[in-house]
């Protein structure tokens, strides 16, 4: 559904992309009115705002002053995002100050704001910066963590504006479920995502079709429901989720080893990638290559079984220190019967169990998916067709509900 958006535009050198974010917002028909501040129309100029967003630029509290702009604005908006937001400019909505038109309106709104901010390394770990951040964030508001790369100049690091159309994505999982909020704020959460890659030599591998985009739509609903997200990466070649964590792993036993130390500190944890059960038993150090004969079977051996170490470690923590952990499992399943599905979720000791059928243009590899999620507590919800981020809010309904 259209909404009407203020997209708030700091004075970083990132404000050249906050272009092509609202070039996304106006084709899935919302209508924008940019906010510049004072110094961010020194990167881009108001012609080019009027021009890509089709409406009158605002860029101070005196222009149209019988309307009261900053009162309209914020009143009447269904959500603010400020990109770039720099650390100036954070500091300043932190502190509650109203110095110009994008200040005074985000006093003024009661409508989700998100934070996309953009600067340097060391002003982004700064403890002032962080100290803002978390104000924000305890405030309502979706405060994105920067992705790493290439900053101004020769510097690289945390504090790169995430790619627009992943903060495109986080603004339009909000609008589609606003009655959800913040629910996940200052919650620490955990995902794997992609498919597990087991190497028989140096060019070939067992793998399967996962291609990471359902764990990744998980993390993307949590990133905007203002979750910390942590997502554990087997063999994912899809853009990065905006401000989520990303580790990149390739085997079974290499997402074991950082999936279990991720999770020490998780609130909840989403194990969405397709895991390899088996791997070679032993890798080939040189190609294997055909001769004629018939070649040496490959012989498997069991991989650890993550879900379940998870859910010892899991109760290990609760015996020592009562912190609950909310733990899920996702299967891709061919035998999709109730009576699989429990027995399974009682063998992995798991909270949830999204059970998802794969095959026939359903699971890897497609925009959509449905599933049965089955609770350790005897509850069933299905979850019909739709989109991935779609089942991805159905599933952080649950775990929400049984953090709280």
């Amino acid at each position: 559904m259209p909404a009407r958006v203020v997209l708030g535009v700091g004075a970083g050198i990132s404000a050249y992309k906050a272009g092509e974010l609202l070039r996304l917002l106006t084709e899935a028909g919302h209508r924008v009115k940019v906010v510049p501040t004072k110094d961010a129309l020194r990167f881009v100029g108001e012609a080019t705002w009027a021009g890509l967003s089709g409406e009158p630029v605002l860029t101070d509290v005196w222009t149209g002053i019988a309307e009261a702009p900053h009162v309209k604005l914020g009143q009447e908006a269904d959500l603010i995002a400020v990109v770039p937001a720099t650390a100036d400019l954070m500091a300043r909505a932190a502190a509650g100050m109203a110095g110009d038109l994008l200040t005074a309106t985000l006093l003024m709104a009661t409508c989700p704001v998100v934070f996309a901010p953009a600067m340097h390394t060391e002003m982004w770990l700064h403890p002032a910066t962080q100290a803002n951040v978390t104000t924000l964030r305890e405030r309502g508001a979706v405060v994105i963590e920067p992705a790493v790369g290439r900053l101004a100049g020769k510097d690289s690091g945390p504090g790169r504006l995430p790619d627009p159309a992943e903060i495109f994505a986080v603004i339009t999982s909000i609008l589609s479920q606003p009655e959800t909020g913040n629910d996940l704020s200052g919650r620490r959460v955990l995902v794997s995502a992609g498919g597990t890659r087991e190497e028989i030599d140096p060019v070939r591998f067992i793998g399967n079709w996962s291609s990471g985009a359902q764990g990744y739509a998980l993390a993307r609903t949590a990133v905007a429901r203002g979750a910390e997200v942590t997502v554990v990466a087997a063999n994912v070649a899809l853009p990065d989720p905006a401000g989520a964590k990303i580790i990149q792993v390739t085997s079974a036993r290499e997402m074991l080893t950082a999936v279990t130390e991720a999770a020490a500190t998780a609130d909840a944890v989403v194990m969405a990638a397709a895991v390899a059960d088996y791997r070679p038993a032993t890798r080939k150090a040189a190609k294997i290559k055909k001769d004629g004969q018939q070649p040496e079977p490959i012989l498997l051996t069991e991989n650890p079984d993550i879900l379940a170490t998870l859910a010892k470690y899991r109760q290990d923590k609760l015996d020592r220190t009562h912190q609950k952990q909310v733990l899920v499992g996702f299967a891709a399943e061919t035998d999709t019967s109730p009576q699989a599905a429990k027995a399974k979720l009682a063998r992995k000791g798991c909270d949830l169990l999204v059970v998802n059928p794969v095959g026939g243009g359903l699971g890897f590899g497609t925009a959509d998916n449905e599933a049965v999620v089955y609770g350790m507590d005897g509850s069933v919800t299905e979850i019909p067709r739709g989109p991935k981020e779609a089942l991805a809010d159905v599933v952080w309904d649950l775990v929400a509900a049984r953090l709280r």
